[in-house]
């Protein structure tokens, strides 16, 4: 046994010296412990402290509150972006994106959506094409193209009168004026201020950048008073095209004097400016707007019954109007966008301006970029302001009703549960019958079949399927409505493009399936 232990120390020795060491080991591994607790303790405090005095710490409503990056944030942010912005014209998109459950960061580019007064494609380029897939911007590239008042103007489309662009159009308008000696002319400029009518021969017609229009001299009128109508335009795909307007109400705006006896000096009876009169300051339109809580286009639309007149032939006028805006500036938007990471990262609201005449004819006097959407003139204009903003986030998907931390879908299970294949699928007699061979998908009947869509196609298939189902007050204006009656027959597509023809098509197989999709 002495052999086998070497002469050493004997067992009880050793097991007292691996006591110790077990001893020294584990009291080391307490003092990391409690130290370790006692750090862990004075960091959530601290963390608490930092978090009660940024919340308590009082922020001028509706500016943003920076946002930490935290990449496990609870919440999706907006960055509602303009100058001035301590003014309140902001305040209705700030107070909507807030109800609708958003945190508001100042800058940065961690954020889900970005609503800029500005068109930020100049100030903010880097940012631009850089995007990430789930960012909305609210401004497509190239708006300008629609919003332009000297292009629109001398545009050439139905129902924007006739335009000169000056000076190099200026014997045109002499010619014009010489077949039409009644016509009265306007000249303006892009930034649309100083209008006033003069005859042509006191006009200066050799100033760069402005152009001479005809001037609307018959305008219809309540109570003695010219008025335009503003109608809220949403675009929420360039390609192929998909564009709404917002029915819910139209703004209107009434000249403060009466049109006659007509004076071209005095402006007040014919140029709507910041001071115009509103709907309930007209008694003809006050009695529904103020007794019987009619909105602006409602109190109109009775008004226009009551004169024996149909309120249809105005606003499928306005739709029509605005549709063929947007068909002639559709290849330039295209363009556009094409710089830019996705166009589905971009919608756009516009506020398209017209007059109409005593024959109920409109005329499409000019598109808003960002328009005015502050109610410190107008109190009562806040709830037209608050819920355009509202459909409109809700239209495009930010208003969502599933809630998350962004705006991605968490998981395909999600996805699907919003917009399945099934919820996109047309035609179905057609396509059992006469497109089972995928190499039907040649044909061009065949092209709206699950097996011939490809992974792009339903993606916006999806996009229109969702908007439909969260349109809320907005009514599709492009792809033009389907009159139900007629569904089963093809539209008349000429001039559209593919991807145009394809959407039109699908919209009319939706319309056959649920006679919601018609319109």
């Amino acid at each position: 046994m002495k052999g086998m232990l070497g002469g050493g120390a004997s067992p009880s020795v050793i097991g007292l010296s691996l006591s110790c060491r077990q001893m020294q080991f584990m009291v080391v591994v307490a003092f990391v412990l409690v130290f370790g607790a006692v750090l862990t303790a004075l960091n959530v405090y601290e963390l608490h402290r930092l978090t009660e005095e940024h919340w308590n710490k009082p922020h001028v409503a509706g500016e943003a509150v920076t946002k930490a990056e935290d990449t496990s944030r609870a919440k999706p942010v907006a960055w509602i972006r303009g100058n001035k912005k301590n003014t309140g014209y902001l305040k209705h998109v700030t107070s909507v994106f807030s109800r609708l459950g958003y945190s508001l960061a100042s800058d940065g580019d961690d954020w889900d959506v970005l609503w800029s007064h500005n068109y930020p494609f100049r100030e903010l380029k880097v940012m631009m094409v850089n995007l990430k897939p789930h960012q909305k911007v609210n401004h497509f590239p190239g708006s300008g193209y629609i919003s332009n008042k000297v292009n629109l103007a001398i545009s050439g489309l139905p129902y924007v009168p006739k335009a000169f662009r000056m000076p190099a159009e200026k014997d045109s308008l002499l010619t014009h004026a010489k077949k039409n000696p009644e016509m009265m002319f306007v000249q303006k400029s892009n930034n649309h201020r100083g209008i006033k009518i003069e005859k042509l021969d006191a006009l200066d017609l050799g100033i760069e950048g402005t152009f001479v229009q005809e001037f609307i001299h018959n305008p219809i009128l309540i109570d003695g008073h010219k008025f335009d109508i503003g109608v809220y335009t949403i675009i929420t795909s360039i390609e192929p095209l998909r564009v709404y307007v917002f029915e819910g109400d139209v703004l209107f705006r009434f000249c403060p004097e009466k049109y006659h006896p007509f004076d071209p000096e005095i402006r007040d009876k014919y140029v709507v400016g910041d001071d115009y009169m509103p709907v309930w300051k007209v008694p003809s339109l006050a009695k529904y707007y103020k007794e019987f809580g009619f909105g602006m286009k409602g109190s109109f639309d009775a008004w226009l019954r009551a004169e024996d007149k149909d309120p249809d032939v105005v606003w499928n006028a306005v739709k029509d109007a605005i549709r063929n805006a947007f068909y002639s500036k559709e290849s330039s938007l295209i363009q556009a966008t094409s710089h830019y990471p996705s166009p589905s990262n971009f919608f756009e609201m516009m506020r398209f301006d017209f007059v109409i005449d005593d024959q109920l004819k409109v005329h499409l006097m000019e598109a808003n970029m960002s328009p005015n959407l502050s109610s410190s003139h107008f109190k009562e204009n806040r709830l037209l302001y608050e819920q355009v903003v509202f459909n409109l986030l809700t239209l495009v998907g930010i208003g969502r009703i599933v809630h998350s931390s962004n705006l991605l879908p968490q998981s395909k299970d999600e996805a699907e549960m919003q917009a399945a294949s099934k919820d996109l699928v047309v035609f179905a007699d057609h396509c059992v019958t006469s497109c089972v061979d995928i190499k039907a998908c040649n044909k061009v009947e065949c092209q709206l079949c699950l097996p011939c869509l490809s992974k792009d196609q339903l993606s916006i298939l999806t996009h229109a399927y969702m908007e439909h189902k969260y349109r809320g007050e907005c009514r599709r204006v492009v792809p033009q409505p389907v009159n139900p009656d007629h569904a089963y027959e093809p539209a008349n597509m000429s001039g559209l493009t593919p991807e145009n023809t394809l959407l039109t098509e699908w919209f009319r197989g939706k319309c056959l399936m649920d006679k919601t999709f018609c319109s």
